[in-house]
């Protein structure tokens, strides 16, 4: 295979503005760490997506305000245009799916026009789309069209997800090629985040603007969306991009011979053609399939297995229970549904710093054993009453679904170098949209074939925990035959020069360009607080719901 020619439709644009990649070059004396915080300020609103859940049973009830106003006969053509009958939350619903196709779809798109255009350009069409749907979403809950909530917030909503959620990859990135894992293990430690501090506040506004002919989430939406078009434009305009050739001071690249990570760099148009991406792609299908379709069950999950023993009459099943016991049962699975997050959180940073350490390989071969055991054995936890242990598994489970996301941007820049790091994973972000259909169906149909089969109880979930812990096998085998790239993909260094120096002749200067490590100062300390503070206050919230598994 002979070096790639350099595309000049993928070179930066020839006249700068303020909008353009060359506007937000970094000028010498800029602290490095003051782009994680503006990657958190997207991330965290755009995570509400995660908590869009917040909204159904209102809404459900949107027309009959106290109770839901139903049309037994309703079909899904006639949900999307009715005005005298109140949705269904199954018709909501459909909203994940949408959120997380686009999302796929629009990063895979517009990913090749992120690394051109740079991050300041679509973090701004980020929050255009993401709050922009939220209000079409808002006058569609107003006029009571499900069709406008599906185009605002589902589509349109969704292509923003996917703009905000790769559009700090490539250039955190390249500013911690030292600490790569760590560095977009932070800024996705938002997206799983967002939906802790935007549940509670969506719920707080709701009960503001709720009265006798309003549920309140039509106003919550527009309030919501304002907030975050603030927050996300903040963050927009804060993202700086390093010099090219720019390296931390006093930091070298690891040789070349070591182990998995490259110094070469693969075209974007290349990558999808090795063996490689695709195998990562499984990787990260598989490993999301086991985790989403959890989060879907997590809070009947635990109901069902455990039914009375939650509230300290064991051996009385779930469907036994009377309406105030049922009500103290729900509220410990929504405890357990809190806890959850915070550990998909968690080991978003938690694993993705390890694996600066580990290494990316080895780092998902850790994921799918031990999810394999954790999975295998949580039948035996569940017959044995043990609800502690239960718990513990899904906690480290999800820790693992999420660190999953946050470590793979650092794997593809180790397989495919860091030239087009975002645009390719923002192609690799299709086995996410797949794996958010194929999970949820794979571990809703085996729940209700285990139904109509007469199983119930600890028994109920035995047949989904084991055919989830396949899947981690088979992901677990695709990791394993991950290798390095053979020299043959990798472009070559007159044209990686060409690419970012725009044809200019001879080798781009490398150095720090004034440009140091960087450090928490003042201003990098304010940046922090400022998405720190809300964060704080959302794990808060939640503990304090979580805390009802234990008392």
């Amino acid at each position: 295979m002979t070096a790639r020619t350099v595309d000049v439709t993928l070179l930066p644009e020839r006249t700068p503005s303020w909008l353009s990649r060359e506007a937000t070059i970094a000028k010498p004396g800029f602290n490095r760490w003051l782009v994680p915080p503006a990657a958190l300020a997207i991330h965290l609103c755009i995570g509400m997506a995660y908590g869009f859940s917040v909204f159904w049973l209102p809404l459900s009830r949107a027309i009959g305000i106290t109770a839901s106003k139903a049309c037994p006969d309703m079909s899904l053509a006639t949900a999307l245009v009715t005005t005298t009958c109140d949705w269904r939350v199954a018709d909501l619903g459909w909203m994940y799916t949408l959120f997380f196709v686009f999302l796929g779809a629009s990063a895979a798109v517009f990913g090749g026009w992120l690394e051109r255009a740079g991050p300041r350009k679509a973090g701004i069409a980020a929050a255009l789309c993401w709050c922009g749907g939220m209000a079409i979403s808002a006058l569609g809950i107003l006029t009571h069209q499900l069709w406008m909530m599906w185009l605002g917030s589902g589509v349109i909503g969704g292509i923003g997800l996917g703009l905000g959620y790769i559009s700090p990859v490539s250039t955190l990135i390249k500013w911690f090629p030292d600490r790569r894992g760590m560095a977009t293990g932070m800024a996705i430690m938002g997206f799983g985040g967002g939906a802790l501090i935007g549940s509670p506040l969506a719920a707080m506004l709701m009960d503001a603007f709720k009265g006798p002919t309003s549920v309140g989430v039509w106003q919550t939406f527009l309030m919501m969306a304002a907030g975050y078009f603030v927050f996300m434009m903040a963050g927009a305009l804060g993202y700086r991009v390093p010099p090219s050739g720019w390296k931390p001071e006093g930091w070298s690249p690891a040789p070349a011979k070591a182990g998995m990570i490259t110094n070469g760099q693969v075209h974007l148009d290349d990558a999808h053609k090795t063996p490689q991406f695709w195998l990562i792609w499984a990787v990260l299908c598989l490993n999301v399939s086991a985790g989403i379709g959890v989060i879907g069950i997590a809070s009947p999950m635990l109901q069902e297995i455990f039914g009375g023993r939650l509230v300290g009459a064991p051996g009385v099943g779930f469907a036994a229970l009377d309406a105030g016991q049922k009500a103290q049962v729900a509220a410990i699975a929504a405890g357990f549904v809190g806890l959850l997050s915070l550990f998909n959180i968690g080991g978003r940073f938690f694993w993705a710093s390890m694996s600066d350490k580990l290494g990316r390989k080895t780092t998902y071969a850790i994921f799918f054993a031990l999810g394999i055991a954790l999975y295998a054995a949580a039948p035996s936890f569940a017959a044995a009453g043990s609800q502690a242990l239960f718990v513990l598994a899904f906690c480290i489970i999800l820790s693992m679904y999420g660190g999953g996301f946050a470590t793979v941007p650092a794997y593809l820049a180790d397989i495919f170098g860091t030239q087009f790091v975002g645009a390719i994973h923002g192609r690799l972000l299709t086995a996410w949209s797949t794996a958010g259909i194929v999970g949820p169906v794979v571990v809703n149909y085996i729940r209700q074939a285990q139904v109509d089969a007469g199983v119930t109880g600890s028994r109920l979930y035995d047949g989904t925990m084991y055919i989830l812990a396949g899947m981690l096998a088979l992901g677990f085998v695709a990791n394993l035959l991950v290798r390095p790239l053979k020299p043959k993909w990798f472009m070559s260094d007159a044209d990686v020069a060409a690419l970012n120096s725009r044809g200019a002749a001879g080798a781009i200067p490398s150095g720090s360009f004034g440009i140091g490590r960087g450090g928490l100062s003042a201003t990098a300390l304010a940046a922090w607080a400022v998405v720190g503070i809300p964060i704080a206050w959302g794990v808060w919230t939640t503990l304090a719901k979580a805390l009802i598994l234990f008392r």
